[in-house]
């Protein structure tokens, strides 16, 4: 069980200090991680919002087709394990394995992904996928 430790505002309400919260463990390098359901929200979270960046570059470069479903799952599950083994330095066993870090919040994660990527492709590069139907 954590304990949170709090200070007293010049109004008398109590406010949480920093130092535990999860925001600053995350991006803290050998955080503990007293709570099991935290580190896998951030995993969870972080890898929806890399998801949506990668599908705005995606869309932007433009990349199409198999390379680019093949090369988000690879650098997904890549910046996953390299947080959580490198920069966490956690041991994988407690959560279950690689298998359960890597499949944590990928579904949502590249949902999120393939949605961007279509919808920053289609716009972006309207002209040049009508072009090549004409053709």
């Amino acid at each position: 069980m954590t304990t949170k430790t709090s200070t007293i505002t010049k109004n008398g309400s109590l406010k949480a200090n920093p130092e535990n919260s999860v925001w600053q463990k995350a991006i803290t390098a050998n955080s503990q991680w007293d709570d099991k359901d935290e580190f896998l929200d951030v995993i969870y979270w972080s890898r929806q919002v890399f998801g949506i960046i990668l599908g705005v570059v995606w869309g932007i470069i433009p990349l199409k087709g198999l390379i680019g479903l093949a090369l988000f799952a690879a650098i997904s599950c890549a910046i996953v394990y390299l947080y959580s083994v490198n920069f966490q330095s956690i041991d994988e066993e407690e959560y279950g394995g690689v298998w359960e870090l890597m499949k944590e919040g990928f579904v949502a994660s590249f949902a999120g992904f393939i949605v961007t990527w279509i919808v920053f492709y289609t716009g972006l590069h309207y002209e040049s996928i009508i072009a090549e139907k004409a053709i």
